[in-house]
């Protein structure tokens, strides 16, 4: 037992005596990875899918590391990621012309494990989890009125609603795994330049959204508002509800227009980060 003991003391002063931590802060693009479908453009002439992933964007990580020996450490990071904007509606007919996007504004944090093939090449592979933040869609509508509705209510041909409104996303916390593949630049003992290639692996099954905004004019041909906040988000058009939760089943006789069938937006990516660390003193190279 004392052997053992002892054994175990041995290896752990061994550990602590070489013992480096390390901060690191970068940024970075990343690219949809296995993009899948996020909405449909529709003309005149036909309909075209539109692919993406909500992870394509700007990223933000703040990332500490602790090596146990010269090969093996430990990473835990934080980030923000800015999403781009990702098509889900586009219509460009005569009577109506519709531009819906929506982009990702999504905290997140993995734990890896860190392995240096040499003092300046590292790998890391470990778990990603979202923490925190929305998928935002913004949405602009524009519908013209048929002549005889025009006629009806005293508008010139060619008028038309514009309806404008934003509405947030928020999903289950999804678990997913993140790898990546690097190179440092030691400035001196202690700052060090890095490169890395990454990619994360993480799909976000959706759980509720709101509409944070909503307005509807009536316009005339001539650009002219006649009728402002013909509907607001006190005041909301049929078909279109406050507050909408997603669930894994709904009955055929299910009336609730508050209740839709759940389905899961892609997150992965494939991006490139560049930043700086910083090896606190006393630490091994």
């Amino acid at each position: 037992m004392k052997k053992t003991i002892l054994t175990m003391a041995v290896v752990l002063l061994s550990t602590m005596s070489y013992a480096q931590f390390q901060i690191s802060a970068s940024t970075g693009y990343a690219i949809g990875s296995a993009g899948m479908k996020t909405g449909e453009s529709i003309n005149a002439s036909g309909t075209e899918n539109a692919y993406g992933s909500y992870g394509e964007g700007v990223n933000f990580q703040i990332r500490g590391t602790y090596f146990f020996n010269d090969t093996f450490g430990a990473d835990l990071s934080f980030g923000y990621l800015n999403g781009a904007d990702q098509t889900i509606s586009e219509v460009d007919l005569p009577n109506q012309q519709v531009d819906a996007i929506a982009r990702a504004r999504a905290y997140g944090a993995s734990l890896s494990m860190v392995y240096k093939f040499t003092n300046n090449v590292y790998g890391r592979f470990g778990a990603l989890l979202k923490v925190g933040g929305k998928t935002e869609a913004v949405v602009s509508n524009k519908a013209v009125f048929s002549d005889e509705v025009a006629a009806a209510q005293g508008l010139p041909s060619g008028s038309y609603t514009q309806t404008n409104y934003v509405e947030d996303f928020h999903g289950v916390f999804p678990l997913g795994f993140v790898a990546a593949l690097g190179y440092k630049y030691d400035l001196n003992s202690n700052l060090s330049l890095f490169a890395e290639a990454e990619y994360y692996g993480i799909s976000l099954k959706r759980k509720d959204s709101e509409i944070q905004s909503f307005n509807t004019n009536v316009v005339l041909p001539d650009g002219t508002v006649v009728v402002e906040g013909l509907y607001t988000i006190d005041n909301l058009p049929d078909g279109y509800v406050k507050e909408t939760t997603y669930v894994d089943e709904l009955a055929h006789t299910n009336t609730d227009s508050s209740k839709k069938l759940a389905q899961k937006v892609p997150y992965s990516s494939f991006g490139i980060n560049v930043g700086i660390t910083y090896k606190f003193k006393g630490s091994a190279n």
